[in-house]
Order: structure tokens, then sequence, then C-alpha cells
């Protein structure tokens, strides 16, 4: 009779020792508290180098940035109704440019500061984590950009078309761009924090959709809080994107097995 091959319980991936030893912490040289202190310092400033140099090549070529962040407002005549109030757009659009061109490195500045304080199995999410907020944060930028605001100037257009001249202050036309943008941008951000929570076992998918009514109300009221206008066309279409993210984190969460 041919005897049965050994198995190695102890390297199999599903052996409780393989399991505990995805948390634990990887073998490293251990830090002080004023080391850490240390080294936080220098992540800031090599982050704040980054969004200075960011700032600085975005407002070299911020002209053609604003002139792309003005095409939504086809047939808008734009005043400058204070001195200097197109300078400090400039700036604010070069601030807000330099940010996200310096936010990949701001980021690998941050997961060079917790990597040592990582588990194996949370060193796994790092990547998928980092790449799937990167793109959805792109992802929330052009839907605001092709989107909402195109839907947002069109209602303030023709609601006042047959009383007022469509003359705006381009300050006040930045301030409504930009936060918009990048509270899109954030609000996109919901599947990933869906995957986070469920890895580290706070919330399950069955959870998740449990609370469907609630998810539902707290959409309205983030799209009615993000938006900086007040229609509900706007309002409705980034309620609609929020929950349409986190019915896919859910599913997402599923095919993870969480």
């Amino acid at each position: 009779m041919t005897p049965l091959p050994e198995v190695d319980t102890i390297n199999s991936p599903n052996s409780p020792d393989a399991v505990n030893s995805l948390d634990d912490l990887p073998d490293e040289l251990e830090m002080s508290f004023s080391d850490h202190l240390e080294e936080l310092r220098w992540r800031i400033f090599y982050a704040l180098i980054a969004v200075v140099v960011g700032i600085i090549g975005c407002f070299i070529v911020v002209k053609p940035l604003v002139q792309l962040l003005e095409i939504p407002a086809r047939g808008i005549k734009f005043l400058q109704l204070a001195p200097g109030e197109y300078f400090f757009v400039s700036i604010k659009v070069a601030g807000y440019s330099g940010l996200v061109l310096a936010s990949p490195f701001i980021l690998y500045q941050i997961i060079q500061f917790v990597l040592p304080g990582l588990t194996r199995r949370e060193r796994r999410l790092l990547g998928p984590v980092v790449l799937g907020s990167s793109v959805l944060f792109v992802g929330g930028l052009v839907f605001a950009y092709l989107l909402l605001i195109p839907a947002a100037l069109q209602f303030f257009i023709n609601y006042g078309a047959d009383v007022v001249e469509q003359l705006w202050s381009i300050e006040k036309y930045f301030e409504f761009v930009l936060l918009l943008l990048f509270s899109t941008g954030l609000a996109f951000q919901i599947p990933i924090i869906q995957l986070l929570l469920s890895n580290l076992g706070i919330v399950s998918s069955v959870q998740m959709l449990a609370g469907w009514r609630f998810v539902i109300m707290f959409a309205v009221v983030l799209g009615a809080i993000l938006t900086p206008s007040t229609d509900p066309l706007t309002q409705s279409l980034l309620a609609g994107a929020v929950l349409g993210l986190y019915f896919g984190g859910v599913g997402l969460v599923k095919l993870t097995g969480k």
C-alpha cells in the first residue's frame, strides 16, 4: 500500500502558523520615540518641498490651467472686480493644481512613515488602496468637470437668462469650480474606506447592505453639503454618484470575502 504524502502544515498558506504570521510585524530595526519624531519632521519637510515645487511649476503655466477651467462656462464673460483679483485667482489655481501634482509624493512619504508599524496582512492592502484611491480621485475630478460643473452652470445661466446679463466675478467662479472639483474627488474615496473597514474587521458587507436607508439619507445630505451651489440637479448628480460608489464598494467587499 502506497503511503500518503506528508503535508507540510507549517508552510501551508492556510495553516494557523501562516495565518498568524500575517498579523505579525516584520522583523525590522526598532526606533525610539525621538527617532520617530525626527523621521516625521523630515517626511513633512520633503512633502512640503514637493508641494512648493508643484505650486511654482503650475504657476508658471497657470494661464492654460485657468483657460481649461473656464471651458464649462461657455458664453460667460468674466470680470475682475478689484485690483489683483485675477492674480490671487491664479495663486489659488496653482495651489490646488500643485497639491494634486505633489499628492503621489506626499502619499509616498506617508506610506514610508507608517510602513514599519504595519503587519504583513496590512502591507498587502497598501498597493490596492493607493492605486484605487488615486484612480477614484482622478475619476471624481473628471466626473465633476464633465458633468457636475456644466450642469450647475447651465442651471444658473438658464434661470436668470431673461432677467440679468451673465457677467461673473472670476474669483467667485473659481471658488465654486475648485471647491466642487476637490469635494467630488474626496467623495469618490468611499469604496476605499469601505474596503479598509471590512479588512480591518470593523464592518462586513452584510452590515453595509443592512443600513441602505441611512446610506441614501447620508448621500442626499452629503450632496447638499459638498456642492457649493444650491441647485437640485447638481446635488442629485453627486448624491447618485455617492450611492453608486457605495453599493459598488459593497460589491468589492463581497468579492474579497468579507
